[in-house]
């Protein structure tokens, strides 16, 4: 499991950021990519990664400002480029609004996707839990940006117990069927006698990977229930110390700010991202010292950066 930023620019993309999007890479454990909001030119900054369009499953958009969705009609249009693979279905979750954007975007441009998009909108009184397959569960709460604007909460189902197989040989139990009986929690009997109890085989089920990723937003209390014992959190670091006021005034939050909600939330480790382009190279490690100093586990992510959870 990893999660590879896409664009990590605020407002505008200038030359060493683009604008809002990150893929979550699911590749060993469902085989997809879900990718989180899809600002303008994330299809170029996609084609200088191993991720493959037709990969991107799901996508699940923070709120409708233009540097989280201006990226969707031509990633939409491009995964259908692809002929020479199977054409996957796609699901989009998000705000009101963006099924006629994306909807309206196609038609005018005279786009036909080969392939359907399946939407899932919500508003302030339908959020909640709002995806659970076998292995995931997903739960978005609104944030406090300028518009409806969500975070993100991706729960991996615990994973079950792994076969102890050393332990099995030297118990006698022949590699085979009777493997995979015990594998399934099946007790079983040995050609001797010998009774094999699977439960002292099978190692305790692990706890899931716990991440949060938030829209824009001031800080919150829901910042902080949707971090809570987060492996990772991905938060938006507009502005630096200092600069409470303006980021209050825009819907924005400071580095300061991002580190007071992880600390919160007992998460374990901290990303931000959403950096303004007022900040420059010799500015990032100001960023990450002075966040530090409230969470210690910070760091400031970039473009292409490939961070494994």
């Amino acid at each position: 499991m990893d999660i590879q930023f896409l664009g990590t620019g605020a407002g505008q993309p200038s030359k060493a950021r683009n604008v809002s999007s990150l893929a979550l890479k699911l590749l060993d454990e469902i085989n997809e990519v879900w990718l989180f909001d899809c600002g303008e030119g994330t299809q170029n900054r996609i084609l200088e990664t191993t991720i493959r369009p037709r990969k991107v499953s799901k996508i699940f958009i923070t709120h409708l400002h233009g540097d989280h969705i201006f990226g969707l009609p031509g990633f939409l249009s491009s995964r259908a480029f692809q002929a020479n693979e199977e054409q996957t279905d796609l699901e989009i979750y998000g705000p009101q609004g963006i099924k006629s954007f994306v909807l309206t975007s196609l038609r005018v441009s005279g786009s036909r996707l080969p392939y359907r998009i399946h939407f899932h909108e919500f508003d302030q009184d339908s959020l909640g839990k709002i995806l659970e397959t076998d292995k995931f569960t997903v739960y978005a709460e609104e944030l406090d940006h300028t518009i409806f604007c969500v975070g993100y909460r991706v729960m991996q189902k615990d994973l079950e117990g792994t076969l102890d197989a050393e332990k099995l040989k030297a118990a006698g139990v022949p590699f085979g069927p009777l493997f995979g009986k015990i594998k399934n929690g099946q007790d079983v009997v040995l050609d001797d006698g010998t009774k094999i109890k699977a439960a002292d085989y099978i190692s305790a089920p692990r706890p899931g990977k716990i991440i949060t990723i938030l829209g824009d937003t001031r800080k919150t209390n829901a910042s902080v229930r949707l971090a809570v014992n987060a492996d990772v959190l991905v938060h938006e670091s507009t502005y630096g110390k200092g600069d409470e006021k303006i980021a209050r005034n825009h819907g924005h939050s400071t580095n300061m700010q991002a580190a007071q909600v992880a600390a919160e939330a007992g998460a374990k480790r901290l990303l931000l991202n959403h950096i303004s382009a007022r900040f420059l190279s010799k500015d990032i490690s100001q960023l990450k010292k002075d966040a530090a100093t409230i969470f210690e586990n910070v760091h400031v992510v970039k473009d292409l950066e490939e961070v494994k959870i």
